[in-house]
């Protein structure tokens, strides 16, 4: 399960997540950005647990949830 409270737990991570789940950066450069990072392994698990489409999804929900998108 993903854990979104501490993926969104920066500006610049909502950023992040704003961009890839409006569609305006793919999984792979999604993952790139937060490789070597401390939540670099949240971000793999989810796009090879849920793939990129479904992935995009949850993380807008995710962003709707917490009030945080500007979307």
């Amino acid at each position: 399960m993903t854990d979104w409270g501490t993926l969104l737990s920066s500006k610049k991570n909502v950023s992040l997540v704003e961009q890839f789940a409006f569609g305006d950066m793919s999984g792979n450069t999604f993952y790139s950005a937060f490789s070597n990072t401390q939540h670099g392994g949240t971000v793999r698990t989810l796009l090879r647990t849920y793939g990129v489409t479904y992935s995009k999804r949850l993380a807008r929900k995710a962003l709707g949830r917490r009030s945080v998108t500007t979307g």
